[in-house]
């Protein structure tokens, strides 16, 4: 599958930008349908994998969220047709005429103060709609686990920004792969390899020269260990949580955090890409990532998706099993609106080491994605 514009890359370790022929042919029906999970030799859900090349599209724009009738009609919509499931761009204009309007700091906040899950559920779904019946169905469920909600700020990173919030928030070590000397010499790694990286976006700060982008993410880098270090050395819960919330009110760092959790996606990508073509067993995921029309290769992948991230678009339903990958933590989500099936509760990835610690999000769409807290006292016993 190549795009119109495909870009060749120039390392021979990533081969050509035209896939092999016997790859190129397959088409994304059959891959849904090849479930075959390569690296342990069992068999994935069908019908999950389908579902994530439907839902692709769907999860892109995370637009600038508010509570209330426009998040509902959203969902509300998707009862008459699963493609008509989000509000259509008068309506998302007319949100961000209404936010910029808005003098309350409520929708400034990166990570909003914690509230009653139920409370939240029944000031935001009180209608009898069947959208929000099945939306007060899911929220029961979770409140059956946990107790309260904390709304995230949607600009386009409320993915990355609720992953790596609960990250911290629980952290008590630093990873494995984030004590490796050779973490913070990445850039300068990929850079030697692979010369079409110097396309990397930095956020605001397009036109980097190679040098300039090299130096940088690795400054992001080195911030990451430093935060997740100090804040898993903090022992009591209160001031753990209180250090987390003072650095997501730092934007600054904030977004300098996310540019360097994008260049750990990149890595992996390009480590999955590699491994495949090189014979060796993949997850599955790895071959929806790359058979799309407009990632056949990490070169792909970074100039259509992973620079926009941010800017023009949130984190596709596929790319939030490479941020697990990345960063070798299951995400767990409750995916609200598909209470009362099998995909209610979602994982990323379907089959996680066993190691992996879990980090739980919520979404009503598939688009925006709040945080649970509060574990209850019988969940946690």
């Amino acid at each position: 599958m190549k795009h119109k514009n495909e870009v060749g890359l120039t390392s021979e370790e990533l081969g050509s930008a035209n896939a092999p022929a016997d790859q190129t042919e397959q088409t994304t029906s059959e891959i849904r349908q090849d479930c075959v999970y390569r690296s342990t030799g069992r068999a994935e859900k069908t019908d999950m994998i389908k579902s994530l090349v439907m839902d692709q599209d769907a999860s892109r724009n995370c637009e600038l969220y508010l509570p209330g009738s426009g998040n509902r009609s959203a969902v509300e919509s998707s009862e008459e047709s699963e493609e008509d499931m989000y509000r259509d761009e008068e309506e998302i204009e007319r949100e961000k005429i209404l936010l910029s309007e808005t003098n309350s700091s409520e929708y400034k906040l990166s990570v909003s103060p914690e509230m009653d899950i139920m409370e939240y559920c029944m000031k935001e779904w009180r209608g009898n709609t069947p959208a929000a019946k099945r939306m007060r169905k899911g929220y029961e469920a979770v409140a059956q686990k946990f107790a309260s909600i904390r709304r995230i700020r949607g600009d386009n990173y409320c993915a990355f920004r609720a992953t790596l919030f609960q990250i911290l928030s629980q952290a008590t070590q630093l990873p494995r792969w984030l004590q490796s000397e050779d973490f913070t010499m990445l850039p300068e790694n990929l850079l030697s390899k692979y010369d079409w990286i110097k396309q990397w976006q930095l956020r605001q700060k397009p036109g980097k020269r190679m040098g300039e982008i090299r130096d940088e993410i690795k400054e992001y880098l080195i911030l990451l260990r430093q935060k997740w270090k100090n804040i898993s050395e903090i022992k009591g819960p209160l001031e753990k949580q209180e250090a987390c919330d003072k650095l997501f009110k730092n934007e600054e760092e904030e977004y300098s955090l996310y540019e360097a959790l994008k260049f750990l996606m990149l890595n992996t990508a390009i480590e999955l890409y590699n491994a495949d073509k090189s014979g060796r067993r993949v997850p599955v995921f790895s071959w929806l990532l790359f058979a799309r029309d407009t990632s056949s290769n990490p070169c792909q992948l970074m100039q259509n998706h992973l620079n926009h991230i941010g800017h023009s678009g949130g984190l596709e339903q596929v790319e939030m099993f490479l941020l697990a990958y990345a960063l070798q933590y299951t995400i767990q989500v409750y995916r609200l609106y598909k209470h009362s099936t099998d995909e209610f509760i979602t994982l990323y990835p379907n089959d996680p080491e066993e190691d992996w610690p879990v980090v739980t999000l919520i979404t009503e769409d598939d688009r925006h994605y709040n945080i649970p807290v509060r574990m209850c006292q019988e969940t946690m016993l």
